[in-house]
């Protein structure tokens, strides 16, 4: 299947923020799409099991998401849409960085025709 670079930057962008508004919603106490004061990771160290069974199987992939952010935004009140610029631009490089990754390797090991 093939798609465009700006079907599939929008597509991840829009994933990342669902992925990161749901799991916050989840595992949070309180509702917020984009952390506040340090809590990058909520659910690591909640007293409720599942909770932090969950939050250690996503772990990994907020890393990759939201961990070289949580430096940017130590801030107690940041202001919520420069966060979620921020978040955006480096999702958008990352999902570029990805769409170039898999089109080198679709170049480099070509499908045989069937």
């Amino acid at each position: 299947m093939k798609i465009s670079i700006t079907k599939f930057i929008i597509l991840f962008v829009v994933s990342a923020f669902v992925f990161q508004f749901v799991t916050n919603s989840i595992l949070a106490p309180e509702v917020r799409a984009l952390p506040v004061n340090g809590q990058w990771f909520p659910g690591t160290d909640s007293p409720v099991a599942w909770k932090r069974t969950v939050a250690s199987i996503i772990y990994p992939v907020k890393v990759v998401l939201v961990g070289p952010l949580a430096p940017i935004f130590n801030d107690p009140d940041p202001v919520p849409p420069i966060l979620a610029f921020f978040c955006a631009l480096y999702w958008a490089a990352l999902a570029a960085a990805l769409y170039f990754l898999f089109f080198l390797f679709s170049k480099l090991l070509p499908r045989k025709k069937a």
